[in-house]
């Protein structure tokens, strides 16, 4: 355990979805995750992200949800932390292989903008309900392309994910909008942090897909625009599958600061 009073972090957001990112290289220190994440008590953020060593890849990513549990596959995190690591650890790096809980990924970092890839999405994971249509992009997506009033978004949202159904592992809930066949507006519900976000990863991804399979769309790109911000996500279909997945977009710094570990009530 580390005996340090403090540890150092520094707060990043990736298109709306912020992150407390600490560099956990050496000991891990015991943190209070939740407290952390409160936007009252704490510093604030989605999600927080440890950056830990990995013998089969640059870095493994670690990530929690606010609630305070470990959770699967974050997209918008998987970017933050790869700019972290190439501004606060590996100054001479950009482009990165990183562990994550759904697997490798690979990241390239341009300044501010950076790239993940996303894994393979085979068509036996893909639940097709026409309108609705359900699948794993990291973590689990429930894709709506039913018109819902705005203001009754989170309503709807919380009961499908409190439902009989998605009430125990939980689910994400993502309602889309169809500009253009190329062009996609969304909101996201995410397990975690039971409530809006201002952007999902995972989630822009699995608008992307959703919309690529309701096109039959066999390659191409498709912009997401968030509350946050707008995301890129390229991909194939081969054989059903789509493959070659990126998700790209902006991320930035929004502070740097230490938390006193001794204060974890």
């Amino acid at each position: 355990m580390n005996k340090s009073a403090t540890t150092n972090f520094v707060k990043y957001q990736g298109t709306g979805n912020d992150f407390i990112i600490i560099d956990g290289r050496g000991e891990i220190p015991e943190l209070p995750v939740k407290l952390m994440c409160h936007r009252h008590f704490g510093i604030g953020a989605d999600g927080l992200m440890i950056l830990a060593k990995s013998e089969t890849s640059d870095f493994e990513m670690i990530y929690y949800n606010s609630d305070g549990n470990l959770s699967s596959m974050c997209g918008n995190g998987g970017r933050c932390i790869a700019h972290f690591a190439a501004n606060y650890i590996f100054p001479d790096k950009s482009e990165f292989t990183f562990g994550a809980p759904d697997g490798l990924h690979t990241a390239t970092v341009t300044r501010d903008h950076v790239s993940i890839s996303m894994n393979d999405v085979s068509k036996e994971n893909i639940e097709d309900n026409g309108n609705t249509i359900i699948m794993n992009t990291g973590s689990p997506h429930y894709v709506s392309f039913d018109d819902i009033v705005d203001l009754q978004f989170t309503d709807w949202a919380k009961n499908i994910r409190f439902s009989d159904r998605f009430n125990k592992e939980g689910i994400n809930i993502n309602n889309v909008k169809v500009n253009s066949e190329n062009e996609l507006s969304m909101r996201t519900y995410e397990r975690g942090v039971e409530d809006e976000t201002l952007s999902c990863g995972t989630g822009v991804t699995a608008a992307a897909l959703s919309q690529a399979l309701r096109r039959n769309l066999s390659s191409g790109s498709i912009t997401v625009n968030t509350k946050g911000g707008q995301l890129d996500v390229t991909f194939k279909s081969i054989n059903g599958t789509f493959k070659n997945i990126v998700l790209t977009g902006e991320v930035k710094i929004v502070f740097e600061g230490s938390w006193n570990l001794n204060d974890n009530k």
